[in-house]
């Protein structure tokens, strides 16, 4: 089967996962903390689960999800050289325990670590951003992306994370704003989305896993951006850890946006 063809297949799994296992918990979900001081529902809980039955129908493969334990992640990412699904099954989880319409499920399957097709999906809003690799980036059937970015950083909109971010470079930030606007809407994977589909111009995250970006960065690279770590470096696929990313999309504004970035971290 194509990979278009299995992204789109993906899509009605995600659609059906979101109507069945997170929406009927909405404003109803009481959050409760993890270890590492995140959110986390019953709803969560349940679209990973009802995730984890519904995927082999897709592809039979081992499955690194959000809400597994370390140990397991990386027991399935070790398991999945040849194959694996990588799922976030409500990012955006504190925006979904309060009620605001910004979340969505990320799925994504990769071979090697390279992402062959993904899904974000936001069942508020019925937007479903999906790409195959080497078939482009489409949100609801409409070829991303659905305006042409900035054309200098100057001008553009930033979507930032600053909690996340290293206390001198959000300093710079906040006082000498090299941008028109900043915004953050609190799910990781939709905020890749939105780069892609021209909503946001730019973008930094002082801290993504792997299920934050799995689906986001291939959107985005089907879109044309452009995407790395504050370090200057590849954004390169692996369970832990953490990662400083950084995007734009394109590659004009990567250059200008990581340049800046980089002068104004130290």
């Amino acid at each position: 089967m194509p990979l278009l063809a299995r992204a789109r297949a993906l899509e009605s799994v995600v659609r059906d996962v979101a109507r069945e296992a997170i929406m009927p918990h909405f404003l109803r979900a009481a959050r409760e903390f993890k270890d590492d001081g995140s959110s986390v529902t019953a709803a969560d809980l349940a679209s990973q689960q009802a995730l984890l039955e519904r995927l082999p129908e897709v592809l039979d493969a081992p499955v690194i999800g959000e809400e597994m334990t370390p140990e397991q992640q990386l027991e399935c990412w070790q398991a999945g050289q040849e194959g694996v699904w990588c799922i976030d099954p409500i990012d955006g989880t504190t925006n979904f325990a309060n009620g605001v319409p910004l979340f969505a499920v990320s799925v994504a399957y990769l071979v090697g670590g390279e992402t062959q097709f993904g899904v974000v999906y936001n069942p508020t809003t019925d937007e479903s951003f999906y790409a195959a690799k080497g078939a482009g980036a489409w949100l609801n059937g409409k070829r991303l992306p659905l305006r042409a970015p900035a054309k200098r950083l100057a001008f553009s909109v930033a979507g930032i994370d600053f909690k996340r971010i290293p206390n001198k470079l959000a300093a710079n930030l906040v006082m000498t704003p090299p941008y028109y606007s900043q915004r953050n809407f609190g799910s990781s994977a939709l905020e890749w989305c939105f780069v892609a589909a021209g909503r946001l111009d730019v973008y930094l995250h002082g801290g993504q896993a792997l299920w934050d970006y799995a689906a986001g960065r291939l959107i985005l690279e089907e879109a044309g951006g452009v995407y790395g770590v504050l370090d200057g470096g590849p954004l390169e696929a692996a369970p832990l850890p953490k990662r400083a990313v950084v995007l734009a999309a394109d590659p004009g504004l990567y250059g200008e946006w990581l340049a800046w970035l980089q002068v104004h971290r130290q």
